[in-house]
């Protein structure tokens, strides 16, 4: 393991678990070492690299657009275990190119480090659960590196599922899947044959057992009926619409269920299901109308108002030192990455490594300052140092909660959201009639 891999890994794993609130590993590849090839769907551009290669066990070395390697980040992206991989609409010659980057992925699985290649080759703009065509690179690849060992090795590809549920909503959830593997030696006699019908084949297996590890919703008319029944029953994969006694795994699993669900019928519901889901359709218009989300009309609907004053009380001294440590350096990187960045899948990713670097150079001083102005010693201090990512993120909580409080105490409207909330019951005694997916049964 190269060092600055290591030093990537030490530093994203904390920040990574500031940024989501629970992280789910199911079915988690325990070996650091093997001659495994890792297929990845790619739901959120830079996100997707950093949580599969270090949320996980195995040490692995992944494929990354070519167009960021320059004479000056070679060195640097190398030491991270970073390999250019080209791409036809790049331009050049990307099959002369790929050609040495199959020798170094080759390379690496030869001496039993494995590879993390994101299979549908880009990202969507914005974030949805669904799983794009698969390209044959990273079958090619272990093929190539099978012929270059004599086939005495062993090397097998694994399906890795991605499952956000919602990359861009800082405190929200990650749940990554795995599936059973596939070795590609035991398809060697087909592979000789016929290379092209045998690589064709294996990838529609691989795509299966890659929609089988995520919630794949076929048609993009039904993306929005999946998120409203989740956000109606709080049993799936919404970032703010659920239950917290449900174990994040239930609520993915319930989430893939209710998409296969939704899946086959194709676009042509019945008549019940239909008219259910232009009912939910037109619910969300009327929250909208009125200022509302089902997120707020939740929380107003069960308000303990008093024991969130309370809590913004207590917490406000936390809160303030979190404003200065880490809000100060976050809002100058929010302007930076906004207006440098123009696909806005690139932003959470990239404010949250650029704000964790900053923070802590920001404040840096203090392991200079606080001993001698408050005479203590170094640890107290260094710990204190370490410790302000949590300060932060007691600071982000503690903001949010108190937009939440003074929007609750400035906007309601009781008769409105009463019958709101009676629309709302009806439509979930309707979603549990009509269709058959059941938390409980998970």
């Amino acid at each position: 393991m190269r060092l600055l891999y290591l030093i990537f890994n030490l530093f994203l794993n904390y920040s990574l678990r500031l940024y989501f609130r629970n992280i789910r590993l199911v079915n988690a590849t325990k070996n650091k070492f093997s001659r495994t090839i890792f297929v990845s769907n790619h739901p959120s551009a830079f996100m997707d690299p950093l949580i599969v290669s270090v949320l996980r066990r195995p040490i692995v070395f992944f494929m990354t657009r070519s167009d960021v390697f320059s004479k000056w980040s070679t060195p640097f992206l190398s030491s991270a275990h970073m390999i250019p991989i080209y791409r036809q609409h790049d331009g050049g010659n990307a099959v002369e190119k790929n050609k040495e980057t199959f020798r170094k992925a080759t390379e690496i699985l030869e001496g039993n480090r494995s590879l993390l290649i994101f299979g549908e080759g880009l990202t969507d703009d914005v974030f949805e659960r669904r799983l794009k065509p698969l390209k044959k690179g990273a079958l090619r690849i272990g093929f190539t590196a099978l012929e270059a060992t004599n086939w005495e090795k062993e090397i097998q590809i694994v399906a890795v599922g991605c499952n956000y549920s919602n990359p861009t909503v800082m405190r929200s959830d990650i749940l990554m899947a795995e599936s059973e593997p596939i070795i590609l030696n035991d398809y060697k006699a087909s592979y000789l044959e016929n290379p092209s019908k045998t690589i064709n084949e294996l990838n529609r297996v691989l795509e299966a057992n890659l929609t089988g590890v995520i919630t794949n919703i076929e048609l993009d008319s039904d993306f929005e009926f999946h998120e409203q029944v989740m956000m109606l029953t709080r049993s799936g994969m919404s970032p703010v619409c659920y239950d917290r006694q449900i174990p994040l795994e239930k609520r993915w699993r319930y989430s893939q269920e209710l998409a296969k669900f939704i899946n086959q019928f194709q676009g042509a519901y019945p008549v019940e299901l239909r008219n259910l889901a232009e009912d939910l359709k037109n619910y969300f218009v009327k929250l909208k109308q009125q200022k509302l989300s089902e997120e707020v009309l939740y929380r107003r609907m069960y308000n303990k108002q008093f024991l969130r004053f309370l809590q913004l009380v207590v917490l406000s001294p936390i809160a303030l030192l979190g404003f200065i440590h880490a809000y100060t350096p976050y809002i100058l990187i929010k302007r930076f990455v906004e207006k440098s960045f123009k696909r806005k899948v690139f932003w959470c990713s990239v404010k949250m490594v650029m704000t964790m670097v900053c923070m802590q150079l920001f404040n840096l001083p203090l392991l200079f300052i606080l001993p001698g102005v408050f005479a203590l010693g170094f640890w107290p201090v260094f710990a204190y140092y370490l410790s302000i990512g949590v300060i932060g993120l007691i600071w982000y909580n503690w903001r949010k909660q108190l937009f939440l409080f003074m929007s609750d105490l400035k906007h309601k409207n009781g008769s409105t959201e009463k019958l709101l909330w009676e629309d709302r019951a009806e439509l979930i005694k309707r979603i549990q009639q009509v269709i058959p997916v059941n938390i409980s049964s998970f």
